[in-house]
């Protein structure tokens, strides 16, 4: 019995004596969350020198928003249209300051969650179609694609939210072909490619679009509300490291929709590490 005390108070004294890290930083569970992600954490690590313990691929948003209101994250990269439709459940003024703004104060009072600086990218719904078939219409938007029918393929999300199909539905009263296909989001690009659907719903920083063969179609009735992407912290931890709102509004319009497309290209098409490319863009950071 004696030895099972022994043993018993070593493993407390050793659980105790191992550090906690000061910042957690949790993400979804794709690409650019990862990325963006990573980001922070190495920003905090190189300017503030604290400890980072990374939480990544947490699952979907609302999976996330719960991981950082119960305190198991400290901080995460959002947007704010998808906080303000899937979280608030608010309607978006379609100018992004506004919707910023509206996101910022409600998360505040509501969850005592702070709102950092935007990083200087919109990444908004895509709907993308063959560069072939984008030259046959009168022009590249959405308002000349409604006059024509089309063969959709989207991912669930984009089925279910409410600012996905229903608000381009809405918007612009498309033609579809058939019910769309619902697919996951890798094989979207696949997809057109192999004439399977004629058009996807995809995001703006998506690594494919860097590639000649597909085009993207102006939203010009702005269907969609603006998708900003910044970092959501705790307050609490903000009032414990003031600094590390400091540290991470460094990065504020650091990230163009190009840079952040290439960076999503690198590790999705390249086979680049996360680490790697997160280490290459901080390094040309001041």
């Amino acid at each position: 019995m004696r030895r099972m005390r022994c043993g018993f108070l070593a493993l407390v004294l050793l659980c105790s004596c191992t550090p906690r890290a000061d910042v957690v930083v949790g993400c979804k569970n794709f690409t650019e969350q990862y990325l963006l992600a990573e980001i922070a954490a190495q920003q905090l690590e190189r300017k503030l020198h604290v400890s980072v313990r990374r939480k990544f691929g947490l699952g979907g948003t609302l999976l996330t928003q719960q991981a950082i209101e119960n305190g198991g994250i400290d901080l995460y990269p959002e947007y704010t249209g998808t906080a303000a439709t899937v979280v608030l459940k608010i309607k978006t003024p379609g100018d992004p300051e506004q919707t910023y703004r509206a996101v910022q104060a409600a998360y505040r009072s509501r969850f005592h969650l702070i709102w950092l600086q935007p990083l200087g990218f919109n990444d908004t719904f895509a709907m993308v179609v063959r560069r072939a078939d984008a030259v046959m219409l009168a022009s590249p938007t959405l308002s000349s694609a409604a006059r024509r029918t089309w063969r959709l393929g989207i991912g669930y999300e984009f089925l279910t939210r409410p600012d996905g199909l229903q608000r381009l539905d809405a918007a612009y009263d498309m033609r579809w072909q058939g019910n769309p296909k619902s697919m996951d989001l890798g094989l979207l690009y696949q997809a057109l490619q192999e004439n399977s659907v004629d058009m996807a719903a995809g995001n703006s920083t998506d690594a494919q679009l860097s590639e000649p063969t597909f085009s993207v179609l102006a939203d010009d009735r702005h269907a969609f509300p603006p998708y900003q992407a910044c970092y959501v912290v705790r307050e609490a931890l903000l009032l414990e490291k003031p600094d590390v709102a400091r540290g991470l509004n460094e990065l504020q319009n650091r990230i163009s929709e190009a840079m952040m497309r290439a960076m999503n290209r690198r590790v999705q098409l390249e086979h680049q590490s996360v680490e790697a490319v997160a280490r290459d863009f901080l390094a040309r950071q001041p």
